[in-house]
């Protein structure tokens, strides 16, 4: 997911935080692991996933972990992976971790350098799953080896989750979401993160608190065809152009929840302008006015209200003939706390055909909005701002799934909180030539210490 991330050349600011001037992080051993990381093909299918988890295991165990803290459990090719730091109070319930080991395919002949040798280069790491999501997994598994060699003992026990399949069915996360559902909150590494101008200041960091929810729907139309000499009223191609067009033309109801107020509301602040005075309007009464103009920017609308969107389509089987059946596939993002069916009956409404069939495509899981928990804020400003004295944090809610939706589902509380700064220009997930800073790595292990210190103990 999901400008996440941002470059970190910010180890001389560390000076200007007495509260972490004690702490000891190990840079060398991060970068370390995060190059040895990449280089475990953990794509879907390649098999090495489990001895990407067996990996990690080592370098806890090097620190002080014992076999019990860890556990490894195969599921269908890949793994899950689970290792615990217990605090000394039993009543409270765990603070956990979350990362995944799988990244997604990437070939060779694509890439400037093979993907999956990494390589560090005019001060950044390559390497396919570098920034996604290899890099904060790194950083959680050093830092917690790091507290555990210093002897750390959290009264609220501490639980690093890292699933083996988030970029595809996302199995080894529902698995993990079940077993630890009765946690008190989740601080997950793949999602938020920090931006950078292209000058390399800090600009904002976002701490993200909630996912819309993905869900595809499929639109089909069917007929008995014929010769396309003798074209008829029924042709399904037509119907499911006309559907589309509707689909089109509609806007879902804009809405808003306390995790997009403090978002538009932080965001108007900073870019001012029309936007940021339609959102202060949107904030203020959700004026529709306002919530049009907001429609009209990418980066904006889906922020407002749930979006659909045709994405493929499929019809007829021969140039001379009529069509038998056209369909259309409609991908949609929606907003947190909106049920899936009700979704499937909006569109439904939309269309308003009788002959259409709409079905759910896959297993789709919704979640709403995590609360904006002062504790968190609290320790996750701090952790930012002794890294970036005065930078901003904004609540967020992106628009991809991470392993936080499940949690989300079964009432984890769950926030996206990468410490990864990068500039927008070098935002490669899931794409060519992937890369992250080396620069930041100590930086962004203090930044993890800060704040399982401040919510753990």
């Amino acid at each position: 997911m999901t400008f996440k991330r941002v470059l970190a050349g910010a180890v001389a600011a560390l000076a200007l935080c007495p509260a972490l001037a004690n702490a000891a992080p190990d840079p060398a051993l991060g970068k370390d692991v995060l190059m040895r990381s990449i280089a475990f093909r953990t794509v879907e299918g390649g098999g090495q996933v489990p001895a990407l988890a067996a990996y990690y295991a080592s370098v806890l165990k090097a620190a002080g972990f014992a076999d019990a803290d860890i556990v490894i459990t195969p599921m269908e090719g890949t793994a899950t992976f689970a290792a615990t730091i217990p605090g000394s109070d039993p009543s409270l319930r765990p603070l956990l971790m979350l990362g995944h080991m799988d990244v997604v395919e990437a070939k060779r002949e694509d890439w400037t350098r093979d993907p999956f040798v990494p390589v560090e280069e005019n001060g950044y790491i390559f390497g396919r799953g570098s920034e996604d999501n290899k890099y904060d997994v790194a950083m959680m598994v050093t830092v917690l080896a790091g507290l555990k060699k210093d002897g750390w003992k959290p009264r609220r026990t501490v639980k690093l989750l890292l699933s083996g399949d988030e970029e595809t069915a996302m199995r080894t996360t529902r698995a993990l979401a079940a077993q630890y559902k009765e946690a008190e909150l989740a601080l997950n590494g793949d999602g938020g993160g920090g931006l950078l101008g292209e000058d390399g200041a800090p600009v904002l960091y976002l701490l993200q608190a909630g996912e819309k929810t993905y869900a595809d729907f499929d639109i089909a139309f069917t007929d008995p065809g014929g010769h396309s000499s003798a074209p008829t009223a029924t042709n399904p191609l037509y119907r499911l152009a006309k559907a589309i067009d509707r689909i089109a033309d509609y806007e879902f109801a804009p809405m808003i929840n306390e995790l997009t107020r403090a978002s538009l509301t932080l965001t108007a602040q900073r870019i001012g302008g029309e936007a940021g005075e339609a959102m202060r309007r949107y904030v203020a009464t959700q004026d529709k006015d306002a919530a049009a103009l907001l429609s009209t920017y990418p980066e904006f609308v889906g922020q407002i209200r749930t979006t659909c969107v045709a994405t493929m389509a499929q019809a007829g089987h021969a140039l001379n003939a009529l069509p038998q059946s056209a369909r259309a596939q409609v991908n949609c993002r929606i907003f947190p706390g909106v049920a899936i069916d009700a979704v499937k009956a909006e569109l439904t409404r939309i269309v308003a055909d009788p002959t259409a069939a709409i079905t759910q495509v896959g297993d789709a899981t919704a979640s709403d909005a995590s609360p904006l928990r002062r504790d968190v804020t609290s320790a996750v400003e701090a952790a930012v701002r002794a890294r970036f004295p005065g930078l901003s944090v904004t609540p967020s809610m992106s628009a991809g799934a991470t392993d936080s939706l499940y949690f989300r589902a079964l009432g984890v509380p769950s926030y996206g909180v990468s410490t990864l700064f990068t500039k927008a220009s070098d935002g490669f997930a899931h794409g060519l030539n992937e890369r992250v800073p080396a620069g930041g790595i100590a930086a962004s292990q203090r930044q993890w210490e800060a704040m399982l210190k401040a919510l753990a103990k």
